[in-house]
């Protein structure tokens, strides 16, 4: 990696930080639903005191900009713009199905990857993308919001992560995905290599001009009783 970087997400149930500072990676990942606006600031606070860093000595921030949880979604987007106010640093914003997707092509040398997350509402956010020649990822199509019944049948088996197949088992021999039961949720430490690709190739951007990706309409969502 080129550049120090410190990654964020809280976009689903999962809380993930990884920082990455002059050659080495510290990272925090914890299964903790609604707990995290309590205990992102202290952990970030100590991968940084870990790794001997002050915030302004990196050299921007990523942060998972969803799809995910609305309010996950918007204390990735409030804490990294937070931060990078203060420190007058660039920020980033990394696909939590593209972070999972680039997961399995490291780890499990896929080719092709389905991320799919759990999006309530009997629906999951899914995007498909193809590793290129480079390693790195294209994605195929868009992001999406459906129903489990809508996605397409693969004729060659693809690799599938995230919640969505835990919530929806049995789309999984219906739909020939090859699932991926080890990776769930997005990780930070993944989101911090799309960071410095973006980074490298000039995409950061102010942190004013930081943004969410909810793929569906909020104002949907908030019409259901008991959401925000």
């Amino acid at each position: 990696m080129k550049h120090n970087l410190l990654a964020i997400d809280a976009s689903t149930e999962a809380l993930s930080l990884a920082l990455h500072f002059n050659g080495q990676t510290y990272r925090h990942f914890e299964v903790c639903p609604q707990q995290h606006s309590q205990k992102i600031l202290p952990e970030i606070e100590r991968l940084l005191t870990l790794a001997s860093c002050q915030l302004n000595q990196l050299d921007g921030i990523v942060f998972g900009r969803g799809p995910g949880s609305f309010t996950g979604v918007r204390i990735s987007v409030a804490i990294a713009q937070g931060l990078a106010f203060s420190a007058k640093l660039k920020v980033v914003g990394v696909s939590t199905l593209q972070a999972m997707a680039l997961q399995a092509i490291r780890q499990h040398k896929a080719q092709c990857v389905l991320s799919g997350i759990d999006a309530r509402m009997g629906e999951v956010y899914l995007a498909q993308y193809q590793a290129d020649q480079a390693g790195m990822l294209k994605i195929i199509g868009e992001e999406i919001v459906c129903t489990p019944e809508n996605i397409q049948h693969y004729e060659n088996a693809i690799a599938a992560v995230g919640t969505a197949w835990q919530t929806y088992p049995d789309i999984v021999a219906q739909k020939n995905l090859d699932l991926v039961p080890s990776i769930t949720l997005p990780d930070a430490f993944y989101m911090l290599e799309l960071g410095d690709y973006a980074f490298t190739n000039g995409l950061s951007v102010d942190a004013s001009q930081a943004q969410p990706h909810y793929v569906r309409d909020t104002v949907t969502w908030k019409k259901l009783p008991g959401r925000e």
